[in-house]
């Protein structure tokens, strides 16, 4: 949906049921209340405060395992509380539905690691009791002590995890859209009939991953299927999202690095799928800091600084790129060191950031220990919207994943600076499209909207009300 010609972008808050989450160490900051995460009332407090602003959702991160990879060790995370302890993700959803009425809630969930049997009545449940606010952000899994702790002695290979999520989508898909009709609850207090046996089936799936005879132990929810979300930018991460992602998470300092992913996957979308390249919303991390001058907002990041951990940093980067930096000396210019893996990736850091005369890892640790592996844009309203605007202009993207460096103050900053600049420029709704609808419809601004477009691979899938059962084939 564009307003004024221009698009209305999608505003997510990107959190995670730990403190810090993308900045480390700043739980020591004595306006921080992310140390609040097991409380629901932090939770519900926060909804409340995004719907207001009419945020389209709230985006939770999760990890299933530690970053034990820096030092070859758990303790630099346990002691600066990077993304540990984590809560899962999926279970405060409900009382924050329930105090708001249109904010949707996208829960990471890994293919990797679930049974999609399992996994699809669990959605279906929360789709239900948030009326359809509900999204999945699908993920493959990238720590070894998640695969260690979860019946396994390491991940498994890297395209392995992606032909594993992509037979767990057919099933989801199958338990989803294909088991019920959509008719097939009847509620007929006077036959007694509560569910029509015809218009209830099994699905039968045997494969590779998975053997699933169904049928889904749900009722078709609002949406059926959640609202799709993904993040990745490898070959086979790209092929993946072209077909399933109604979202795309990326992450990246510089709108330059991601510019080529974005078009090729929205080609990918149209020419090997079918789909309209443009209903695919790609959201781009970013973490401001506003301030009423540019020299108010650069001060507030200089005092952020000052509690950020550095150890903690190292604890995620090493986590992502499976790493370990503590090889390497505290002087040695990681742009010059064998390891293509991290030549590259430093390169890329360095590329777009502050002209630096070494790229240690103490250097890597400092630029990503607020903000994580996205941008900070530091200034006034009118400059980091300057950015955000940027970003739309040079690399495609539809919307962003807001990440905080102070829970929830950074929040307030952004409903109080941001979003005021955001709508006066036209980029920004006043209100929800459809006040009361599904994350969904919400999402592209189409009333009815409620499962996804016609042209994506769930459609097919769907078992539509009147439809007899042998003229409705479920794919393979």
């Amino acid at each position: 949906m564009a307003i004024g010609g221009k698009k209305n972008l999608i505003l997510n808050a990107f959190v995670e049921c730990c403190s810090g989450h993308q900045a480390p160490g700043l739980w020591q900051h004595p306006d921080d209340e992310s140390w609040r995460f097991n409380d629901i009332d932090h939770w519900v407090e926060l909804a409340k405060l995004l719907e207001e602003a009419k945020f389209h959702g709230i985006f939770v991160a999760d990890v299933l395992g530690g970053y034990d990879v820096y030092k070859q060790s758990l303790e630099p995370a346990l002691v600066s509380g990077a993304q540990w302890p984590v809560n899962e993700p999926l279970a405060m959803v409900p009382a924050m539905a329930a105090a708001t009425k249109n904010i949707g809630f996208g829960v990471t969930v890994s293919t990797t690691y679930e049974q999609p049997y399992h996994l699809a009545r669990r959605l279906s449940t929360v789709d239900h009791l948030t009326k359809g606010r509900i999204g999945w952000n699908i993920v493959t899994s990238y720590l070894d002590s998640a695969a260690r702790n979860l019946g396994k002695t390491e991940q498994l290979a890297h395209d392995d995890r992606y032909a594993q999520a992509e037979e767990f989508m057919r099933v989801m898909y199958k338990l989803f859209e294909s088991s019920w009709r959509d008719d097939a609850v009847q509620l007929n207090r006077q036959s007694g009939l509560y569910t029509d046996p015809e218009l209830v089936r099994e699905i039968n799936h045997e494969g590779r991953f998975f053997n699933v005879p169904g049928p889904h132990i749900c009722q078709p929810s609002p949406q059926r299927t959640p609202l799709l979300l993904q993040a990745g930018a490898s070959r086979a991460g790209r092929d993946f999202a072209a077909q399933h992602a109604e979202a795309i998470f990326i992450s990246a300092h510089a709108p330059e690095v991601c510019a080529a992913n974005v078009a090729d996957t929205r080609r990918l979308a149209k020419e090997k799928f079918g789909r309209d390249p443009n209903a695919i919303k790609f959201l781009a991390l970013v973490t401001p800091v506003l301030g009423r001058t540019e020299e108010e907002a650069q001060a507030k990041l200089d005092g952020y600084r000052k509690y950020a951990s550095t150890e903690g940093a190292l604890a995620l980067f090493c986590g992502w790129t499976g790493i370990d930096l503590n090889q390497y000396g505290d002087d040695e210019e990681l742009r010059e060191v064998e390891s293509n893996a991290v030549r590259s990736t430093v390169r890329g850091y360095a590329r777009f950031a502050p002209k630096k005369s070494k790229w240690t890892k103490h250097t890597i640790a400092q630029h990503i220990s607020i903000g994580g592996n996205g941008p900070v844009i530091a200034g006034t309203p009118e400059q980091v919207a300057d950015g955000l605007e940027t970003w739309v202009r040079e690399a495609d993207v539809d919307g962003f994943n807001l990440a905080y460096v102070l829970f929830p103050q950074s929040f307030k900053d952004i409903i109080e600076f941001l979003v005021p600049e955001l709508r006066r420029r036209g980029l920004f709704w006043y209100d929800y499209a459809i006040p009361g609808g599904t994350y969904r419809e919400n999402f592209y601004g189409r009333r009815g909207q409620t499962g996804p477009p016609f042209e994506h691979v769930a459609s097919s899938f769907r078992w539509r009300a009147g439809v007899p059962s042998e003229q409705h084939v479920i794919p393979n």
